[in-house]
Formats: C-alpha cells, structure tokens, sequence
C-alpha cells in the first residue's frame, strides 16, 4: 500500500495518511473526448473548460433536487456584497458566462452551450438543432477558437 508523504514533509507516527488516488476519466465529457482524439486542440479545450468551469460556478444547470443553504437571514441589512461573498463570485461567473457565450454569438453559442456546457454529445447536439451529421465538430470548433480569442489564451 502507498502512502503519502504529510504537507510538512515528514513521514512518521500518526500522520501518515494513505495515498488518495483519484481516477479522471478523459471521455467523460463531450469536450473531453473530442480533445483525446485530436479532434480539438489543447488551446480549444481550455477555452471550453473555461466556460463550462463559468457555468457551474454560476449554478445555471436546473437543479433536480430540493436545495439544501440556508434561506437568507432577513435581520442582515442587505448592501454591497463582500467580495468573499459566494454569492458576489456566483455573479460574477454568470457575467463572465454571459459575456463570454455573447461573444460566441448567436450562431456559435447553441452548440458551445449544449457540447460544453449541458454534455451533450455531438451527435445528439447536431440532431438538436438540425444540423447534418458531422457539421457540429466544424461549428463547435469556430467557436471554441472565438472563446480561446476571448479568453486571450495563448
């Protein structure tokens, strides 16, 4: 069995700690799997993951289960967000979000915003809206590199 070496560097008594491994499967995303295959380059692929990171930070998936935070308290004087308030970085990942799918562009953003961001595979994405088969990787590609552009990802 590994064990992993404590922060502070040593490695005795009580504070070893057994290794934690953990296991990142490449297809598991649409971008992803498109990155593995060499169908996107590695500059496209952070601009996606830049989005789709926007997007969950933002919280715009639909939730599918009751929300466990707390309702606000209403005795708190509402004013300016604190800039540690999740709440202020909710908001800004949803500006930074809206932005960046604005600069995509109407005809760019569906297929960023299903592949990326909802996982939606390609195939499904293009029958989706209606595209030929195969016109999504060229649409989906235009986009990421207005994204990476955007981004000003080298």
């Amino acid at each position: 069995m590994e064990r992993a070496v404590p922060r502070d560097g040593c490695a005795r008594g009580k504070s070893e700690r057994p290794a934690r491994r953990v296991t990142v499967n490449a297809l598991e995303s649409p971008l992803g799997w498109l990155k593995v295959r060499g169908l996107i380059s590695e500059r496209q692929f952070d601009a996606g993951e830049r989005l789709r990171t926007d997007w969950e930070r933002a919280r715009l998936a639909p939730s599918v289960t009751m929300r466990w935070d707390a309702p606000p308290n209403s005795r708190v004087a509402r004013g300016a967000p604190e800039p540690n308030d999740p709440l202020a970085s909710q908001i800004d990942a949803k500006r930074r979000f809206e932005t960046a799918v604005a600069i995509a562009g109407p005809g760019l953003s569906d297929i960023l915003w299903r592949v990326v961001c909802a996982g939606e595979g390609m195939r499904d994405a293009e029958q989706a809206l209606g595209w030929p088969a195969r016109a999504g990787k060229l649409v989906l590609s235009l986009a990421l590199d207005r994204l990476a552009e955007h981004y000003r990802l080298p």
